[in-house]
């Protein structure tokens, strides 16, 4: 499983939230199996995403759209985007 992790602040979680609901890049369609949007509890203006993919190929082609989409909207809707694409190594329950 591959994971494309991003962060970035952004001016209004509220506002970010709903740009990231209306799914401007089609995650279902581009292999996105599940994601997790996280908030640091000491930061309410700050995101972070994982989105899980089966395969590299996916993670690398949303990668590719959300660059595209961003240098639309960066300023307007967050700043300064740090993506990377992980692979899951290892994974636990208790």
């Amino acid at each position: 499983m591959y994971i494309l992790h991003i962060e970035h602040p952004v001016p209004n979680f509220e506002g970010w939230k709903k740009a990231f609901d209306s799914d401007p890049v089609g995650r279902e369609k581009s292999g996105v199996r599940r994601y997790r949007v996280l908030r640091p509890i000491d930061d309410p203006n700050y995101a972070i995403i994982d989105l899980e993919f089966d395969t590299l190929n996916q993670a690398e082609a949303l990668l590719a759209a959300l660059r595209v989409l961003w240098n639309r909207v960066e300023g307007q809707v967050m700043t300064n985007p740090q993506a990377r694409i992980v692979e899951m190594v290892e994974t636990r329950e208790y």
